[in-house]
Formats: C-alpha cells, structure tokens, sequence
C-alpha cells in the first residue's frame, strides 16, 4: 500500500489515522520494550505542558489538546516555570527602583 501523508504524528503503517484503541494497545508493548514506566495519557500531558511552557498561545494549545474550554487547559496544564516566576517577581522590585 502507498504511504499516505497527513502531517500526523502517530500513524498506521501506511501514514492514516490510528484508532484510539490501537494506539493505546501499541503503546504498551513499546513501553515495555524500552523500559518505561509512564501511561500514553503522560505524553499527552508531557507534550502540552512543553508547547505552554515555550510559549505557545493558550488558546492554540487548549485546540490542539482538544479542551472544551480554556480554563480547562490552564487549570490543568499551566504550571509557571522557576524562570517565569523568577522573572514576575521582579518586576515590583524593577518599578520600585
């Protein structure tokens, strides 16, 4: 059969769609052939938290997680790096001066 190009990350053998249900039944033997103890939902929360974290649009990446609603997104997801903390408590300190 002829590959079949979608732009998707995870695909059949020859580029479509997976099923949910053969994606998470492929994961688990992957897993175990590399030593992995993380579940694929991980991944998923993984993979959101670093397009967050590099500064992706909020709203972009609640579309690509598939989230009904923002809130939802940065409730879960939305966890502030030491640097971005760092940097948001100097600005008091920064107008003070």
């Amino acid at each position: 059969m002829e590959w079949k190009e979608n732009g998707l990350i995870f695909t059949s053998r020859i580029g479509t769609p997976l099923e949910p249900d053969n994606l998470r039944r492929s994961w688990y033997p992957l897993r175990k052939r590399l030593g992995l103890e993380i579940r694929f939902h991980d991944l998923r929360h993984s993979a959101v938290s670093l397009l967050l974290d590099l500064g992706a649009p909020p709203h972009i990446v609640r579309q690509i997680a598939g989230h009904s609603d923002i809130g939802v997104t940065m409730k879960i997801y939305a966890h502030a790096s030491l640097d971005e903390q760092r940097k948001a408590l100097g600005k008091p300190g920064d107008t003070l001066t």
